[in-house]
């Protein structure tokens, strides 16, 4: 899809379908009223029959409106215009984007974006109509024979805008739309094609094309380093680990990067702690915050952000085999600290564990860690909001307003000391389980012990990542999130 930004006066417009709001009860919006006045009361004349009422999410499309350049004028229902607010706003964007695509129309124009969305500005909505155009237009066939035929003319998109501010928020909603895609795509991808070794080439192309450092370390590089714990997860596998680092530079060299890891296991079968059959297939997905993290960068790299950023991304798969890891097994970190593996089926700390160690030798000004990290997550915020755990609450009120401006909210949930009684181990330094209660708290807890030494925050995404059920797929968050947190960063540098 081309995107742009247009002031012309709607009336005046040429192009197939142009858009307009119309508030309840039937009252027009100010491009609407430019229309109507154009055409000699013929909007108007149509509300007054009674054919629309302007109810939120709804929408009427007219042909041949006297006066006007457009070929179509289509009517979008915008609810009561004292609660105008996110909501309504995006369900105007769907609707609209649903009757145009249902047209012969190759462009169209949205007229309603300029309304003034409550708390928010001018730049939120063009890049809010850029997302959510983008997200209804992704589809995953790339692995199907035939991929499917759909009528789609539509190819080029406009928004009206006087902001200043509305081209940026235009290219950088396009940024982050892609990053998401790109994130999504990695995601749905099957466990046989994105390995490590993909995700690992996948990395190097972002580095190639946004020209970022990129290094790749392989199972000796790791086990040189010590990383004896992200080492003990891979051991049931046949496909080789990897520890992916890029580099993004778009700061002066002194300034600290902000370090981003992701958790890359692209197949969980849980190892000996082998998982229940049902719904085992999904444990593909728990790579998608490696995808986050990447499609971030790629983003932040687009965009140009003034800022240097560091993603670094632990990968491998977790398989159960004759040399894999045993429940009661103690395996050494990067840190040094001892860890009893009392369930194999807790192996994202394992690999993140010395990822965040490995990320100290960057001297980050921040480290946020992003994983599909437990089940526990999902019982106690569902699929709406991902689970926050950090150990300073500046960086966690960033994120969590970040998010809040994204529409990819995040929950703050506890660290407190008192929780890490739960993983103590009569033979190591700490066991990788602290048992049912908490677990989302007691794995972010086990994080913890490796994060001392800079500014630090946990994504929890196991609920938010994918989607299960008819609509099963990667949802690309939290990269909208991510991306905000990074250009709030970037503006004030």
């Amino acid at each position: 899809m081309e995107f742009s930004i247009k002031s012309t006066l709607p009336e005046k417009l040429k192009t197939d379908c142009i858009a307009v709001g119309i508030f309840e009860t039937r009252k027009l919006s100010d491009a609407a009223e430019s229309i109507d006045s154009a055409s000699g009361g013929h909007i108007s004349g149509i509300l007054k029959r009674g054919d629309m009422e302007g109810r939120s999410g709804t929408s009427l499309l007219l042909h041949h409106v006297p006066g006007i350049a457009a070929e179509r004028v289509l009517l979008v229902g915008l609810g009561k215009e004292a609660e105008f607010a996110e909501k309504a706003y995006i369900d105007a964007i769907h609707a609209a984007l649903e009757a145009v695509r249902n047209t012969g129309a190759k462009d169209a124009a949205f007229y309603f974006t300029a309304i003034p969305v409550k708390d928010r500005n001018a730049q939120w909505s063009i890049h809010h109509a850029v997302l959510e155009v983008m997200d209804s237009l992704y589809h995953f066939d790339k692995m199907k024979s035939k991929p499917e035929k759909k009528r789609d003319a539509l190819k080029k998109l406009s928004f009206f805008a006087l902001d200043a501010g509305a081209e940026l928020a235009l290219k950088q909603g396009v940024a982050v739309a892609e990053g998401v895609n790109f994130a999504k795509d990695l995601g749905n991808l099957p466990g046989n094609v994105c390995t490590p070794s993909y995700l690992a080439g996948q990395a190097l192309e972002i580095a190639k094309e946004f020209k970022l450092e990129s290094r790749i370390l392989e199972q000796k590089d790791m086990k040189a380093l010590g990383m004896g714990s992200l080492l003990s997860v891979t051991r049931g596998s046949h496909e080789p680990p990897k520890l992916i680092v890029l580099e993004y530079r778009g700061a002066a060299k002194n300034k600290k990067p902000v370090v981003l890891v992701g958790k890359g296991i692209t197949f969980d079968s849980g190892g000996i702690s082998l998982k229940p059959g049902a719904d085992m297939d999904e444990m593909k997905y728990d790579m998608c915050g490696a995808a986050s993290v990447l499609g971030a960068i790629r983003a932040a790299a687009q965009m140009k952000l003034k800022l240097n950023i560091v993603a670094i991304v632990p990968s491998c798969e977790n398989m159960p085999g004759g040399s894999a890891t045993k429940p009661g097994d103690i395996v050494t970190s990067m840190s040094g600290q001892t860890i009893e593996v009392l369930n194999t089926d807790a192996e994202g700390r394992l690999i993140l564990c010395d990822a965040l160690t490995y990320a100290e030798k960057f001297d980050p000004e921040t480290v946020v860690d992003v994983a599909t990290l437990t089940g526990a997550c999902v019982i106690a915020l569902g699929h709406v909001a991902s689970g926050l755990y950090s150990n300073d609450e500046t960086l966690a009120s960033e994120l969590l307003e970040a998010g809040k401006q994204a529409r990819d909210r995040a929950w703050q949930m506890p660290l407190w000391e008192d929780y890490q009684e739960q993983l103590k181990s009569n033979f190591a330094d700490m066991a990788n389980i602290g048992g049912r209660p908490a677990g989302s708290v007691t794995a972010a807890c086990f994080l913890a012990r490796f994060t001392k030494q800079f500014r630090w925050a946990h994504l929890d995404v196991a609920g938010t990542a994918h989607r299960s059920g008819k609509h099963k797929g990667s949802t690309g968050r939290p990269v909208p999130l991510l991306t905000r947190f990074l250009i709030e960063r970037s503006s004030g540098a």
